[in-house]
């Protein structure tokens, strides 16, 4: 039970349910209503949101700070890490990337950076936050944005429309459409392969999409799994009370590899997905 472990008349059920549960808005009977969502999809998770903005701005005001601090003379501690990022994130951009484009490693660096920071979110002690919140009337709050399947869905689809358009950009409408029509079989337009043309374009198609939408999902998918399973085991190791402290950051310290990891992970599958779509053959 988690009155005797520290969390008042809660269960180790409740904390746990409430500790995974979001800070909600919702439309009902033309009023808006807050945590009483449930199965509403129309929901807006408003931690998520604050988190996710929040942590964007940081990393604008942080690497804003250092541009206009940069000196070639006397480069301060920050610049220095700064420059780090960037030089790490262009090197890999360079040996993935094999097309042109302005867009590239900036979406990159912003991609690392800003889930860099999301991720980090999860080593901040799982009670510390939401009981700050509860202190001042906020029910519940979920401070790992990456842990929400809308944030990480949100992101990948955001890399799946710009790998349609570059898909389009560099092999025209009808390159795409056959890409996703003639491979991996190619179909025969001559002689008796005409009449198995049709059958073997509809198999190509429905192989080639389910790669094509597979890209999104598992980008996002990796990213919140990976994210929801550590936030998960931090917060069965704060049932321990006060037996938690060693356990907590050992498994803080493994955590940031992960952290690390996962940032890395989504950034470099997103450059990938664009390289490929950005070949002309």
């Amino acid at each position: 039970m988690a009155t005797e472990d520290g969390h008042g008349a809660q269960t180790s059920g409740e904390y746990i349910a409430h500790h995974l549960q979001n800070l909600q808005v919702c439309k009902v009977d033309d009023a808006w209503v807050w945590n009483h969502c449930a199965g509403n999809p129309m929901a807006i998770n408003v931690d998520s949101m604050f988190f996710s903005v929040l942590l964007g701005l940081l990393f604008i005001l942080i690497f804003r700070g250092a541009a206009k601090k940069a000196s070639s003379r006397e480069p301060g501690k920050m610049q220095a890490f700064v420059e780090i990022v960037i030089g790490f994130i262009d090197s890999s951009v360079k040996d993935t990337f094999h097309g042109k484009s302005r867009l590239i490693a900036p979406l990159a660096l912003t991609i690392f950076v800003w889930v860099f920071f999301m991720n980090l979110m999860d080593l901040v002690p799982v009670d510390w936050l939401p009981f700050a919140g509860q202190a001042v009337g906020i029910s519940y709050l979920k401070v790992v944005p990456t842990t929400d399947i809308n944030v990480v869905f949100g992101m990948s689809i955001s890399v799946f429309v710009l790998v349609l358009f570059y898909s389009i950009r560099s092999k025209g409408l009808g390159g795409f459409i056959g890409e996703l029509t003639l491979h991996p079989i190619a179909p025969t337009f001559k002689g008796p392969g005409i009449i198995a043309a049709p059958l073997i374009i509809a198999f190509n198609f429905v192989l080639e999409f389910v790669a094509l939408v597979a890209k999104p999902v598992s980008l996002a998918l990796r990213l919140f799994g990976n994210m929801f399973a550590g936030e998960l085991i931090f917060i069965l190791i704060a049932l321990l009370g006060i037996w938690q402290l060693p356990l907590h950051f050992g498994w803080a310290v493994f955590h940031i590899l992960i952290v690390t990891l996962q940032a890395f992970i989504f950034m470099m599958l997103t450059v990938v997905y664009l390289s490929l779509a950005s070949e002309e053959h």
